[in-house]
C-alpha cells in the first residue's frame, strides 16, 4: 500500500501533545503507520497573497504530479523491464520513495526558506517546466531510433511472406542479370510442399524444369525458389496465387540489401549510445521532481494550515500511511479526534455539490489533508 495522509492539525498546549494524541488514537487498532512531517519557518506574507497561493499551488500540485508519472513510466519504457528493475531506479535523494517521504526534510539549498512563499512557488514550477521540456525533447530523439529500429526488426522476423529476404537468399540462388531468364521466390505452406513439386513446372509455360530449391522455412512454410521466362511473370503468378503459393515481388539486389543491414547496425549502435545517458538523465530528474513535488505538498500544508488554524502559525503536520483495510474506519476516527475544529464540515460529504465548494477536487475533512500516490506506475 503506498497512498499516504499528509494532514495537520492545530498545536493544543504543544505540537507534541497534538501528534501524541494523533498517532496513540491510529496506532492502536493498527489503522496507520505514522510520523511527523517537518516543515520549516516559512514567510506567512499577507492573508491575501495566502489565498491566492492557494489556488496557485494546486494547479501546480497536479502539473508536477503529472511530469513525476511522465519521468516514471518513461523509465519503464526505457528500460523494458520488470517492476522491480524500474522500481530500484526510481529514487529521491538516493533513497526508495516511501523512505524519502517518511523521513521529509526540506531542502534549504534548492528552495531557500528566506525566499517569499510565491518565489519558492516560482523556484519550483520553473525548474519543473524545464524538466518537463527536456523530456519531451529527449524522449522524441531516443523514440525515433527505437521506433526505426523495431520496424527493421519487424521486417527481419514473423512470416515469410511479408519479412525481409536480405539474411535468408543468397546470390547463387538467382539467375541475375538474364535477358531472358528470371528467379522467382515463393512460399509454400509446409503441408502442400509435395503439390509444389508436382506441379510448379506446369503452372505456366517457360518455366525451367527443375528449377526450383528450398532456400529457408519456418513453422509454417517453406520459401522455393523458381525460374521462369521472363514473358511468363504473370501468368505464373496468376496461376501460383490460384493455387494458393504466394510469389514474393522480390528482385535481388545487393546494395539495397547491404543498406537495409548497415541501417540495422546503426540504429542498433545509436540505441545503446544513447540509452546510458538517458537512463542516468531519467533517473536524476525523476528524483528533482519527485523532491519538488513532496515540497510543493509541503507548501499546500502550510498555506491551508495557516488559512484555517490563524496566526501565529502553530501547526503539526503529521503523515499517516492507512492500512489499506482500515482506512474508513482511519476516516472516522479523525473525524471525531477533529471534528471540534469546524463543525460544518461534520455535515459535509465529498460527493455532495455544495454551490462555492470546489469538492470534486478536493475532499473536505476539518482537518488539512492531502494525499500523495506513490503507485506512479500504470504496468499493463
Amino acid at each position: 500500500m503506498t497512498e499516504f495522509w499528509l494532514i495537520s492539525a492545530p498545536g493544543e498546549k504543544t505540537c507534541q501533545q497534538t501528534w501524541d494524541k494523533m498517532n496513540i488514537a491510529t496506532t492502536q487498532s493498527n489503522l496507520s503507520t505514522n510520523s511527523k512531517f517537518s516543515i520549516p519557518d516559512l514567510k506567512v506574507g499577507t492573508l491575501d497573497v495566502l489565498v491566492g497561493l492557494s489556488d496557485e499551488l494546486a494547479k501546480l500540485d497536479s502539473f508536477v504530479e503529472s511530469v513525476v508519472k511522465k519521468l516514471a513510466q518513461y523509465m519503464t519504457d526505457v528500460l523494458e523491464d520488470s517492476r522491480d528493475k524500474v522500481q530500484e531506479n526510481l529514487l529521491a535523494n538516493g533513497v526508495d520513495l516511501i523512505t524519502y517521504v517518511t523521513r521529509f526534510q526540506w531542502d534549504m539549498a534548492k528552495y531557500p526558506i528566506k525566499q517569499s512563499l510565491k518565489n519558492i512557488l516560482e523556484i519550483v514550477s520553473k525548474q519543473v517546466t524545464q524538466i518537463d521540456n527536456d523530456l519531451k525533447a529527449r524522449a522524441s530523439a531516443y523514440n525515433s531510433i527505437k521506433g526505426n529500429l523495431q520496424n527493421l526488426e519487424r521486417k527481419n522476423a514473423g512470416s515469410l511472406l511479408t519479412r525481409s529476404l536480405a539474411d535468408i537468399v543468397k546470390k547463387e540462388d538467382f539467375v541475375l542479370d538474364s535477358e531472358y531468364l528470371i528467379t522467382m521466390i515463393v512460399v509454400v505452406p509446409k503441408t502442400s510442399y509435395a503439390e509444389w513439386q508436382k506441379t510448379y513446372e506446369t503452372l505456366s509455360e517457360m518455366v525451367v524444369p527443375r528449377s526450383s530449391n528450398l532456400l529457408f522455412e519456418d513453422q509454417d512454410s517453406g520459401l522455393f525458389s523458381v525460374t521462369l521466362f521472363r514473358k511468363a511473370i504473370d501468368d505464373f503468378k496468376h496461376q501460383a496465387r490460384e493455387n494458393k503459393f504466394a510469389v514474393r515481388d522480390f528482385q535481388y539486389n545487393e546494395e539495397e540489401m547491404k543498406a537495409d543491414k548497415e541501417e540495422m547496425t546503426r540504429l542498433s549502435t545509436d540505441k545503446k549510445k544513447q540509452f546510458g545517458p538517458l537512463v542516468r538523465w531519467l533517473k536524476v530528474n525523476f528524483s528533482e521532481a519527485f523532491i519538488a513535488w513532496i515540497h510543493i505538498k509541503a507548501l499546500r500544508v502550510f498555506t491551508e494550515s495557516v488559512l484555517r488554524y490563524g496566526l501565529p502559525v502553530n501547526f503539526q503536520a503529521m503523515l499517516l500511511q492507512p492500512n489499506k483495510k482500515n482506512m474508513k474506519k482511519l476516516r472516522e476516527v479523525l473525524q471525531e479526534l477533529y471534528k471540534h475544529l469546524d463543525s460544518s464540515a461534520a455535515i459535509i460529504d465529498a460527493s455532495m455539490d455544495i454551490p462555492g465548494l470546489n469538492l470534486s477536487q478536493q475532499e473536505y475533512y476539518p482537518y488539512v489533508y492531502y494525499k500523495i500516490d506513490l503507485n506512479l506506475l500504470d504496468f499493463k
